[in-house]
């Protein structure tokens, strides 16, 4: 595993379900190889929790999958079972159609970014942004070449030399963004990146996400609580339902990449925008089981 980290446990780790029932599941081309099989795996906790029930569910290179759904239905988890950071109580998954031994080597490199930034203070950003460049490894100069291409990549070129502390909380984020993407992942996870910031700096974010995602051709699993962010950035919505944590339906969204303000302020996102959450209240209540 590529890891986008610092040295601690957390951040050393930084190194076809049902269809929706507002729309059908387009089919895939046969071509069109999974970077990701989740096979009926579903996760109970030591103390008997049950955090997913079987989920069955493919990433294709090139989507961008984002999760949503209640508090407690499983998204975080789902996630890091995707980053084999937990283990499946039953079922298994598959990368890049083999098992997690190979992932790591050239087209099958994984990036994971949580939610707080977990950054070194008392580290310069190069620094922060090199750090699982030195932890593999890495010839001195490839890496300093990484790290000027990831700080262009999120705007962040003139800032090399700033400590975290220096930098608001968009910048710390975008930190944290190039820290994965200088170990050239081809599939990015992100835990609910932006959730802390605030409305402004998160559309912002969104947008160079969204176009470095689709310069990169990158894969992307994001986990949000945000419908507007999930219908911005999304080529496909996963709606999840809990209690236990599961599939609910799913919503397909092919609207031209990479998208901007012009898709923001259109009829059209505001209509996807009702049928997500007509699909999440629909969730809720399947959740509470008052379905």
């Amino acid at each position: 595993m590529t890891a986008a980290s610092q040295p601690s446990p957390r951040a050393a780790a930084e190194a076809i379900p049902a269809a929706s029932p507002c729309r059908p599941v387009a089919p895939r081309a046969p071509l069109d190889l999974p970077v990701v099989d989740i096979l009926s795996a579903e996760k109970i906790f030591p103390d008997g929790t049950r955090g997913l029930a079987p989920i069955d569910l493919s990433i294709r290179r090139g989507e961008f999958v984002s999760l949503i759904g209640p508090s407690g239905c499983g998204k975080s988890t789902l996630l890091k079972l995707v980053a084999n950071l937990f283990e499946p109580s039953d079922g298994r998954i598959v990368w890049w159609q083999g098992n997690f031994s190979r992932v790591g080597e050239a087209g099958r490199r994984l990036a994971f970014v949580f939610q707080d930034p977990t950054l070194m203070p008392w580290a310069r950003v190069r620094t922060n942004v090199r750090l699982p460049l030195d932890l593999a490894g890495t010839d001195r100069a490839e890496a300093d070449r990484r790290v000027d291409a990831a700080l262009v990549q999120v705007g962040l070129d003139r800032k090399g030399r700033h400590f975290p502390g220096q930098l608001s909380g968009g910048m710390r984020m975008r930190v944290s963004i190039a820290r994965a993407m200088v170990t050239e992942p081809d599939l990015l996870l992100m835990d609910e990146p932006f959730g802390a910031l605030d409305e402004f700096t998160r559309n912002k974010l969104d947008d160079d996400l969204i176009r470095l995602s689709w310069e990169k051709k990158l894969t992307t699993v994001f986990v949000t609580h945000s419908l507007y962010e999930a219908v911005f950035l999304s080529t496909r919505i996963v709606v999840m339902a809990a209690n236990p944590g599961r599939i609910f339906g799913q919503l397909e969204l092919d609207e031209p990449l990479p998208r901007g303000d012009d898709f923001r302020n259109s009829d059209r996102f505001a209509a996807l925008c009702r049928e997500l959450s007509a699909m999440l209240h629909a969730a809720s209540l399947e959740s509470r089981g008052d379905r």
